[in-house]
């Protein structure tokens, strides 16, 4: 089984998304993954906004990788250039903040489709010092936080990204308690199939309950072989990413 950890490195490809750099995080660890050759339009991506906030996202454009290219670029530099200027000052509200930062987001998906393209987002601001995580999730697959044996959803805030021009984007603010984790996994995850049945998001639960959560690398990674082993074909089928955060206890 072959993976691709994402970092800084040359494009591959005209159109590409640029590597993402992973960042170090106080007293948390943060980790992105892809299984195989991208197929479709996710990507994902981490940008410092200050000394205690990271952004963090896992985006998917609608349409295949011969036709969203120039839309992928275009939200992955929004991304690493926006999301720092949104998110810099010390004081700010982190859920306006945010907001402002899907819609420029927002602006450019439209302007690089020349029209509407679907961009189903889940889109993150990790504060260190506090421990939480103010999101937007728009249209994405729901966001999986654990607890000790305890998994909640973090659903839909919005609609997906790339749609309305005067969209607006509810952003809540969760915990992610030490000894804690969250997992992102794009679409291709949850609906890989086998004998037309889907992975789902109940198996991806009880996989991720399972999961050590001594390192964020190892969760991301723990759920993308879970859904090879359910479906042999699922790289073939749509794109398989992963992201997560691992926040572990003290003295860890």
């Amino acid at each position: 089984m072959r993976f691709s950890f994402w970092r800084n490195e040359p494009q591959v490809s005209e159109g590409a998304p640029t590597r993402a750099e992973v960042p170090e995080l106080e007293g948390a660890d943060i980790a992105g993954l892809v299984h195989g050759q991208r197929v479709g339009g996710d990507f994902y991506q981490f940008a410092r906004a200050n000394p205690r906030r990271v952004l963090f996202g896992l985006l998917d454009v609608a349409g295949e990788l011969s036709e969203n290219r120039g839309i992928v670029a275009a939200a992955n530099q929004t991304f690493r250039d926006q999301g720092p200027l949104c998110l810099a000052h010390d004081e700010l509200n982190e859920a306006d903040a945010m907001m402002e930062f899907c819609h420029e987001l927002n602006v450019s998906i439209r302007a690089a489709a020349a029209g509407v393209r679907s961009c189903a987002a889940f889109v993150g601001c990790y504060n260190e010092e506090q421990g939480t995580v103010c999101y937007v999730n728009a249209g994405h697959t729901p966001g999986l936080l654990r607890y000790n044996s305890d998994i909640s959803e973090l659903p839909a805030t919005g609609l997906p990204l790339g749609l309305f021009a005067a969209s607006t984007y509810e952003a809540p603010t969760a915990a992610v308690p030490r000894g804690g984790a969250l997992l992102l996994v794009s679409r291709g995850v949850v609906e890989a199939t086998h004998k037309k049945e889907e992975f789902g998001l109940q198996r991806l639960k009880q996989q991720f309950g399972q999961t050590s959560l001594t390192s964020a690398h190892g969760v991301a990674s723990a759920a993308l072989q879970a859904v090879q082993r359910y479906a042999h074909s699922a790289a073939e089928q749509n794109d398989l990413t992963t992201l997560a955060l691992v926040r572990p206890p003290k003295g860890a």
